[in-house]
């Protein structure tokens, strides 16, 4: 589970999250830890709102631009990867800002869920093979 020391800020797209988030930043000395489903993918900038490095202001930001866009990346390795960003940020003695829109990712990492290990892969393609044969 993650700590009450991680100051969340979160709404709808096109809210003024981000510039928030830097705002809050710059005060308290914190960092950014994104939460938003799209922005983990590279390449993806036109239509995520991804801060630019002007936009950014030299607040370091997290968990943007690391997947590249053909891999599957879940909620399960969202709250893995952020919760290794969190405990690092908060190592260094600064603050953890989370700042984003995607609702399942914010209430897993900060409600610590768990979930499996293992790939469905098998059970998804029968699934999909089942729909396909019964015309679905």
């Amino acid at each position: 589970m993650i700590k009450p020391e991680v100051i969340v800020i979160t709404g709808p797209t096109a809210t003024g999250k981000s510039a928030l988030g830097v705002k809050l930043a710059q005060e308290i000395g914190g960092e950014i830890v994104s939460a938003d489903s799209m922005q983990v993918y590279k390449y993806m900038d036109i239509g995520t709102a991804k801060p630019t490095t002007a936009e950014m202001c030299g607040i370091p930001h997290h968990m943007l631009d690391f997947v590249p866009p053909w891999e599957d990346y879940s909620v399960a390795l969202y709250v893995d990867d952020a919760s290794k960003c969190i405990d690092d940020i908060l190592k260094r003695g600064k603050q953890p800002i989370l700042v984003g829109g995607s609702g399942l990712y914010i209430d897993s990492l900060i409600a610590g869920r768990t979930f499996s290990a293992r790939s469905e892969n098998d059970l998804r393609k029968q699934l999909e093979d089942e729909f396909d044969y019964t015309g679905g």
